[in-house]
């Protein structure tokens, strides 16, 4: 059986085919102005016996469809299980939200908690922050781990930060260093969730900002807990999506 999951998020949109439980291509693309042409085009070419959506725009793909979906929560935490058998605790950071989930150690939810109201703890806001600073997105982790010294940001809210950020560099501070305090700031915000929802074990860290090393090694830090990192840690949704297409029965 072949088995597609599409995860359609507001940054990027992910797909994963599975035949017989393995993977066997993955696509990406920005999501763009336009998601269902997009996830048309990642589609275009490709069989598979069903597909399953997951992510913001899931309910825009049943529409044009009549497909299937699942929730993201229920996406990531079976995406989780199947790169790490037994894990209990998710972290997920994509461009617009952030969430924390703890499993049965099987892949189904026990619980969670979920941050789409505010960009702040986001990819988004890392984004901001990084241009606000000159950086590439790409590289802003790594220009945060190269810094001898480290500011405070005091303010979460992400029009607050950048005016905060914008003070900073005007008395001459070490963009460097301020980096380094934004990515403490959103570590530190993930783990208030982390600490609301699972307090042992380690963590899955998913979703595109899983690539930031500076990120993943604050994690682990601040957490004093293992933290896993899926090769593709952005495929994580799709991948549980495709799992549990092939998993349930209609």
């Amino acid at each position: 059986m072949r088995s597609a999951g599409i995860d359609i998020g507001s940054r990027s949109i992910e797909l994963v085919i599975l035949e017989d439980g393995k993977v066997v291509e993955t696509r990406q693309a920005d999501t763009g102005f336009d998601p269902m042409a997009v996830a048309f085009d990642l589609i275009r070419g490709l069989t598979f016996d069903r597909i399953v959506a997951t992510g913001y725009g899931r309910n825009l793909f049943e529409i044009a469809c009549d497909g299937e979906t699942v929730t993201e929560i229920k996406a990531h935490a079976r995406g989780a299980q199947a790169l790490f058998p037994g894990v209990r605790t998710i972290l997920d950071i994509g461009g617009q939200d952030s969430k924390v989930i703890r499993t049965n150690g099987a892949g189904k939810v026990v619980k969670f908690e979920m941050n789409d109201r505010c960009a702040a703890g986001t990819g988004k806001f890392l984004e901001i922050m990084s241009r606000s600073l000159g950086f590439d997105i790409e590289h802003f982790g790594d220009q945060a781990l190269s810094a001898d010294g480290e500011l405070s940001i005091n303010s979460m809210c992400t029009v607050f930060a950048e005016s905060e950020v914008t003070s900073l560099l005007a008395r001459g501070q070490d963009r460097r260093h301020i980096a380094r305090g934004l990515h403490r700031s959103v570590v530190t915000r993930a783990l208030s969730m982390i600490r609301r929802v699972s307090d042992e074990g380690p963590i899955v860290f998913s979703g595109g900002v899983a690539h930031n090393r500076c990120m993943v090694r604050f994690l682990e830090a601040v957490s004093g807990r293992e933290v896993l990192l899926p090769e593709q840690p952005q495929m994580t949704g799709a991948l549980g999506a495709a799992f549990i297409a092939t998993e349930t029965v209609r």
